[in-house]
């Protein structure tokens, strides 16, 4: 019984999906990317099982206009961003001792 529901859910779900491929993939991919404008048709009829999927995510992006896929945010980006530098594990501590050898050592003790 539960698993027929989840097959029933699935379905209605990937139906959706197809719904929204087909017309996602002649005019929302352009939208959204402006790479896949330019794309093949064997390149539209590749991105549609995906599109089936993720279709609620790339409508929420479709309907709000972003012109291009979101730049990752992650430490390394903000660290680049902000144009500071910290210390990496190989640089010396106060009485010349490597970070990673002061580590070592209270692991020790």
């Amino acid at each position: 019984m539960i698993a027929a529901a989840f097959l029933i859910a699935l379905g209605v779900y990937l139906a959706g999906g197809l719904a929204f491929a087909i017309p996602f993939v002649f005019t929302g991919v352009k939208r959204i990317d402006p790479h896949a404008a330019h794309g093949s048709w064997g390149f539209r009829l590749l991105i549609i099982p995906g599109t089936m999927v993720f279709w609620p995510l790339l409508l929420r992006r479709w309907i709000k206009g972003v012109p291009a896929p979101p730049e990752e945010c992650n430490a390394h980006r903000h660290l680049a961003a902000s144009g500071s530098r910290r210390e990496d594990a190989h640089s010396k501590t106060r009485d010349g001792q490597s970070a990673l050898a002061s580590v070592a050592a209270k692991e020790k003790s």
